[in-house]
């Protein structure tokens, strides 16, 4: 267990590769063989239309969960298919022991639609610091990963996302319409202004990797679910990002979160957008 035997740095020196082939046999074994195959008894709602879940969700998950506790004895897992069977289950992010965040397919409606735009995120936390993360888009045969203070890394090449070109529009990613309420599409709309040209997102998962490489200039996202966001976050701080809530703070995996928040190329037009949002509040 950490803090009896070794320290959370020593177990990624030990395990960091271990738990990238975790990802990778939960993938092989239940999310591409679904792929551009699913059978409709294999999809459901949850929450909506929108809100979707297959069988490659909840097998996926379930696969992780085994092998990544097992990989760190004492650790828990936080999942968003077993949080969405047991809400209690989220406490976890709050507890001593280290904690593996898990969403199994980021971009759902895209797997169910065979569109190659989904991946599967895993992070690693303790105490409510993200320490590492991976960030696989098994469709595109992509893998990405970071670990505090070690950089940002895809396929094996270091990521550094850089500053925004200067006299162009800011792309920025944000939270999809058919995802958010009226009060959040209010709180979003100070985005919609000279210098910014805003879309709406599709993975998270993928959105932020667009930004820790530089491809995408930010997101801005109006919910704070732990499994959406924690890996890419570190992507993102580790390419020499930053992120920020209306409070000027860093986003927490934890929660609380004064919302809307963004993370950015840099921290100039992160600041630059908490700004933006701010005026909508």
């Amino acid at each position: 267990m950490i803090g009896d035997t070794e320290t959370i740095d020593e177990f990624l020196n030990r395990c960091s590769h271990d738990v990238e082939e975790a990802v990778r046999k939960a993938a092989a074994a239940e999310i591409l063989p679904r792929f551009r195959r699913l059978a409709e008894h294999e999809v459901d709602q949850k929450s909506g239309p929108h809100d979707l879940v297959t069988d490659a969700d909840r097998l996926a998950e379930l696969r992780l969960t085994e092998g990544l506790a097992s990989l760190l004895p004492g650790s828990v897992v936080v999942g968003e298919e077993a949080v969405h069977a047991d809400p209690a289950s989220y406490d976890a992010l709050q507890g001593d022991a280290p904690v593996w965040i898990v969403d199994p397919v980021d971009g759902t409606r895209q797997f169910v639609h065979g569109d190659d735009g989904f991946c599967t995120l895993v992070a690693l936390a303790h105490r409510g610091v993200v320490t590492a993360s991976w960030t696989y888009a098994a469709a595109r045969d992509q893998f990405a990963t970071a670990v505090r203070g070690r950089g940002a890394f895809l396929d094996g090449e270091r990521l550094f996302a850089g500053p925004p070109a200067p006299g162009r529009d800011l792309t920025v990613a944000t939270s999809h319409p058919d995802y958010t309420t009226d009060e959040q599409k209010r709180s979003l709309r100070a985005l919609w202004t000279d210098g910014i040209a805003p879309r709406p997102c599709g993975s998270a998962g993928l959105e932020y990797l667009a930004v820790a490489r530089g491809q995408l200039d930010a997101v801005a996202f109006s919910w704070e679910a732990a499994w959406d966001h924690a890996a890419g976050l570190l992507l993102v701080e580790e390419a020499g990002g930053a992120h920020s809530t209306l409070s000027g703070e860093p986003f927490r995996v934890t929660g609380g979160n004064a919302l809307p928040f963004t993370a950015a190329r840099d921290a100039a037009t992160a600041r630059r957008l908490a700004d933006l949002l701010r005026t909508a509040v």
